[in-house]
């Protein structure tokens, strides 16, 4: 199906290990079939969904010629991360805009913060005010970076823009593939994603309607791990349309096609609840499965939370995409270690 598309795909550059395998879960909440998309197996290093992104943004970066890449993310960003072992990968380096609570006293180097030290990053930490200037903070930095001889790319937060979408475009042809034989209209099959910046929900939904999916018995759902529904119908709205006016796609998204779970960002992004961190801990020991704290295992529970009020809220089995973020862990163990 994508090669339908192959005279407007962007650029790529092979980052990711794909396809990515899927298996059903032994874990059933309310009695309802679970299949996971393991793109927690993108990568060790560069695990998660943030690679597939990368694929086409870093291609733009070095067709530009660029030196330094620079991004943001909150100060244990998965897709920060990611952007600087990639970064790494192609002999480029990376500037991370990170917030946190008291940028004159930065966090510990543990988790993905130790990974962007160890892959060479340059760390600016900038306070949770600092963080609504952060394209502004990004400009200066990539000037600062220009006035050295260097030449700079911007990857936006999360990899969310209209060329970052393209991943999950990609992807979204996968799962077709995953789900022949599972899905159907009369069986219907909704994939069901942690919602965070938005741009893997735009190419997910996108790549649905690219391929005529829901003819197939083929959903799409976002839970959102922060902000509300209002905010991820503008985002995610936004870099459909896009997308759609760069490429001439011919999707037509409109907000009836963005479903977003919301009510379960609980006490905010990154902050975990007990219930929440239980449903991880039942995961990992009924199928030796990985959550996060941050996207993953709070998505996951708002499905299984879902499921409780309504078994065929997500029709006759759910395909969760886990999009990785095991490394956030190990920033407080304490956290997890409250249900273990």
């Amino acid at each position: 199906m994508i090669d339908r598309l192959h005279d407007r795909e962007p650029l790529r550059v092979d980052l990711a290990s794909q396809p990515t395998r899927g298996h059903w879960l032994r874990y059933q909440p309310s009695g309802t079939r679970v299949w996971l998309k393991r793109d927690d197996h993108t990568g060790s290093e560069l695990m998660g969904n943030k690679v597939r992104k990368l694929e086409y943004l870093l291609a733009e970066a070095q067709d530009q010629r660029a030196t330094h890449i620079l991004t943001c993310g909150g100060e244990q960003s998965n897709h920060a991360r990611a952007t600087a072992l990639a970064a790494a990968r192609l002999g480029m380096a990376s500037v991370l805009l990170l917030r946190t609570d008291d940028p004159a006293h930065p966090p510990a180097p543990t988790g993905n913060i130790l990974l962007d030290r160890l892959a060479g990053a340059e760390l600016v930490w900038i306070s949770r005010p600092q963080w609504r200037e952060r394209n502004r903070l990004l400009a200066e930095q990539a000037e600062r970076i220009r006035a050295a001889g260097g030449r700079p790319y911007i990857v936006p937060e999360g990899g969310s823009n209209a060329l970052g979408s393209w991943g999950y475009i990609r992807a979204m042809r996968e799962l077709a593939d995953d789900l022949a034989g599972i899905a159907s209209p009369a069986s219907p099959v909704t994939v069901v994603y942690a919602c965070g910046s938005g741009g893997t929900g735009a190419g997910l939904i996108l790549g649905a309607k690219l391929f005529g999916l829901a003819a197939r018995g083929i959903r799409v759902a976002g839970v959102n791990v922060c902000d509300d529904r209002a905010y991820f119908l503008d985002a995610i709205g936004a870099i459909c349309h896009d997308a759609e006016a760069r490429w001439q796609l011919d999707t037509r998204v409109t907000p009836d096609d963005i479903d977003i779970v919301d009510g379960h960002v609980g006490l905010g992004y990154a902050k975990s609840r007990p219930e929440a961190l239980a449903t991880i801990r039942d995961v990992c020991r009924s199928d030796g499965v990985v959550l996060d704290p941050v996207y993953t295992g709070k998505a996951f529970h708002g499905v299984v939370t879902e499921l409780g009020r309504d078994p065929g809220r997500f029709g006759s089995a759910v395909a969760f995409l886990h999009t990785g973020g095991m490394f956030g862990l190990f920033a407080s163990p304490e956290t997890i270690a409250q249900v273990l």
